[in-house]
């Protein structure tokens, strides 16, 4: 036991004196020289490097939730069934399409003595084409009380047809309109029918082709023309045959669209001539008659864009319109165009703003629409709407009840109107045209009511206001003009419809001082009084097929002028019948 003591000392202190030793060495320092150096060759091998050949993966621990189970309690309740009875529905059957008939006749004879006879036909329904043709007839027979005869007769020819395909369509059109008449403008004075007759004799045709390419990248394009021989009546002597009034009306109308996006650009292109000749050109019948011809052409490049806005409310059209007016004085006029409408509150109100202009080219041809009554040697100008504005509001009271509230002014030079002549006609029963610089001034309203197919309602009020740089008055023209308009349908076998005209501040230019005229600035004017015309229409439907009608017009009896000493006819009654085949 000692022994093993002993060795443990002995090993202790060994170790000891080795640690003090070695800490010795460590802190000695030696000198620079005293440093060896040694170098030898030696392989010192590098063991190769091995990839570990399994894929990282992560471990996770699942632990399992312990799945808890609920025991359902057996419960049992009694049900009872019941088989209840359905009621049976009603079925009405309808046509998808209602049936079309190719021919309709509407026959009738007046008093005075006024016989009527309508006749349209149509092919019926087709997507790729259609055709028809209208003829129209209406004449009236009745010598008005104090004045010359008044008979006249109207008869209108209309053939039609056209192509319709999924790119493109194509119409055309044959028109005949003839119209006779009397110069019965003559009071207390027994005058030859054959001295106051008068004929116009209407011929044309018309062509168009539009393209229908639904792609918007696409330009689309519509061409029209149309050609017009109108023609008054020719004297009976064969060496006056050309002493009549006749005119070729050509007009040539092609229009260019794209659309691009919200915007759609447009270019309107139109070309129109009228040759107006009266008589032999360069020769005289009379020393106050004397031939006359008149080339008059108007050439139109109007280039537009239209654009939509905020949720398509708001649509606005800009452009211009440059004409070349080659009438009697050779001009070039440019003429704006603005139209800007918003929509508010889904359709209840929309305001819209107009400003534009453009020229009108005035012929015989349309005055003779607009004054049946007129001299066949006239003086044509073309009419210049310098500028118009027009601003205004529309919209929708409820789902019956909508009205529109407008006001215009315009500048018109070389304004068409009638008066008197007493040059050419001795009898002063026929009218010339007289042309003039205007501003005018126009105020609409009206309001409508509309319940489904059953009443119809229309309340139309304008007031005009006139200007003229030479004429005192807008001759012939009316200052106020109310128009109502209203309609009846009982269970589609009876309908009324019952139209109201009035219209007043109308006057017309005389050359001498008389009864009911009105002097100012040297000039005469003798107020023609007021138009008010009621007229009923009524109408039984037997069935689909045939009905009968009965129309009493002008109810009053008034009869008022027309043109200064052009009274109308006065009460007249209509009656007939329609079917169809």
């Amino acid at each position: 036991m000692k022994a093993m003591e002993n060795k443990r000392i002995y090993i202790s202190s060994v170790l000891l004196c080795l640690l003090f030793v070695s800490n010795s060495l460590i802190a000695q320092k030696g000198k620079k020289e005293d440093v060896e150096t040694i170098t030898a060759e030696a392989n010192r091998e590098v063991p190769p490097a091995y990839r570990i050949s399994e894929m990282p993966k992560i471990i996770d621990t699942v632990i399992k939730h312990r799945e808890t189970s609920y025991s359902l309690l057996a419960l049992k309740y009694n049900t009872t069934i019941s088989v209840d009875t359905i009621q049976a529905a009603n079925i009405k059957l309808k046509d998808k399409l209602p049936q079309l008939y190719n021919t309709y006749v509407r026959l009738g004879i007046g008093y005075p003595v006024m016989p009527l006879a309508d006749v349209y036909y149509n092919n019926g329904r087709s997507r790729n084409y259609f055709y028809g043709g209208s003829l129209n007839h209406l004449s009236g027979f009745n010598k008005i009380k104090n004045y010359a005869s008044g008979n006249f007769d109207r008869t209108k020819i209309r053939l039609y047809g056209g192509l319709r395909k999924e790119s493109w369509s194509a119409d055309g059109e044959l028109t005949g309109n003839f119209r006779g008449l009397h110069y019965y403008g003559v009071r207390d004075k027994e005058v030859a029918k054959d001295t106051i007759r008068q004929r116009y004799n209407e011929m044309g045709f018309k062509a168009g082709f539009a393209s229908h390419k639904k792609d918007s990248a696409n330009l689309n394009y519509k061409i029209d023309f149309t050609y017009l021989n109108f023609s008054d009546r020719k004297p009976k002597e064969d060496s006056l045959s050309k002493w009549h009034s006749r005119e070729n009306y050509v007009d040539f109308a092609p229009k260019l669209w794209y659309k691009w996006g919200k915007e759609t650009f447009g270019l309107d292109l139109g070309v129109k001539y009228n040759g107006y000749r009266y008589g032999i050109a360069d020769s005289s019948l009379s020393a106050i008659d004397s031939g006359l011809t008149i080339n008059n052409t108007i050439v139109n490049l109007k280039p537009h864009a239209t654009t939509y806005a905020f949720n398509n409310k708001l649509k606005a059209t800009v452009g211009f319109n440059m004409v070349y007016d080659a009438g009697i004085v050779n001009k070039f006029r440019i003429y704006p165009v603005v139209e800007v409408k918003y929509n508010l509150l889904n359709d209840l109100f929309i305001p819209y703003l107009n400003i534009g202009g453009g020229l009108k080219q005035n012929s015989f041809h349309t005055m003779s629409y607009e004054n049946e009554f007129i001299l066949s040697n006239q003086q044509l100008r073309n009419e210049s709407n310098t500028i118009r504005i027009e601003a205004g509001i529309r919209g929708t009271i409820s789902n019956k009840i909508g009205f529109n509230a407008s006001i215009e002014f315009g500048n018109y030079k070389d304004k068409l109107l009638f008066v008197t002549d007493t040059l050419y006609a001795v009898d002063r029963n026929k009218f010339r045209a007289i042309y003039d610089t205007a501003n005018i001034a126009k105020i609409e309203g009206s309001i409508f009511y509309q319940l489904n197919e059953k009443i119809k309602l229309d309340l139309i009020g304008r007031y005009y206001s006139y200007s003229f740089k030479n004429e005192i008055f807008a001759w012939n023209l009316p200052t106020t003009q109310f128009i109502f308009r209203g309609s009846y349908n009982l269970y589609d076998k009876f309908l009324l419809a019952l139209n109201f005209n009035l219209e007043g501040g109308r006057k017309a230019k005389v050359f001498e001082a008389g009864e009911k005229t009105v002097e100012e600035e040297g000039q005469y004017a003798k107020s023609l009084g007021f138009i008010y015309d009621i007229d009923l229409h009524f109408e039984y439907r037997y069935n689909t097929r045939i009905s009968v009608f009965l129309d009493l017009n002008n109810v009053a009896a008034n009869r008022y002028n027309r043109w200064l000493n052009y009274p109308v006819y006065g009460f007249q009654v209509m009656g007939g019948f329609t079917f169809r085949f």
